[in-house]
């Protein structure tokens, strides 16, 4: 089974991530802690890293080269990151888009990461701006666009248990659609 969990900076993707494969017995792999070990070898906060990243599309692209290889080799995984979704395509038995409103992220970052509250808050607009445009420039991808995925959660609205037991219950539920095997999602370029 391969799970896609895919949203915003503080939407609650890697604890929902790591619950889930605990869950479901599967491993998991972490686009954020890729990126964030790639910063840290040049360094850099990750968003200085996603800025230069602007200028380098390299970067964006190896990180996304390796995820996509990951969700079209392995089986039994748990694949987070803002674009696992479009990544793994047809590959995904199930892809989950998780957001929370911009103040609830903006808060669990300050907690995460121990940030000033301002701070956190326009380091995660600069982050969501520039990530945005770079997946739009890359690979045609509108972040915004939810339609790919099986199911989308506001995670604002409940604690981590009942988030992870409401994916659960819908992943143990999910009854795919004859599309597996499937190339990636139609009119996207991927050109790592």
């Amino acid at each position: 089974m391969l799970i896609t969990i895919s949203g915003p900076p503080g939407s609650g993707k890697s604890t929902t991530a790591a619950h889930l494969a605990e869950v479901f017995d599967l491993d998991h792999v972490s686009g954020g802690d890729t990126f964030r070990e790639m910063a840290a070898e040049r360094g850099l906060s990750p968003v200085e890293f996603n800025e230069l990243a602007e200028d380098d599309d390299q970067i964006d692209r190896d990180l996304d080269r390796r995820l996509r290889e990951t969700a079209v080799e392995r089986d039994e995984l748990v694949l987070e990151s803002r674009l696992a979704g479009w990544l793994a395509g047809g590959h995904a038995d199930m892809r989950i888009w998780l957001d929370a409103p911009l103040d609830v992220r903006v808060e669990r970052i300050v907690d995460r990461e121990q940030k000033n509250l301002s701070v956190a808050r326009e380091e995660t607009r600069r982050r969501e701006e520039s990530e945005a445009k770079r997946y739009a420039s890359y690979y045609d991808i509108d972040i915004g666009d939810r339609s790919i995925y099986d199911l989308v959660v506001n995670t604002g609205r409940w604690g981590e248990t009942a988030v992870t037991n409401l994916i659960t219950d819908a992943v143990e539920r999910y009854e795919p659609a004859g599309d597996e095997g499937q190339e990636p999602v139609e009119g996207v370029r991927y050109e790592f």
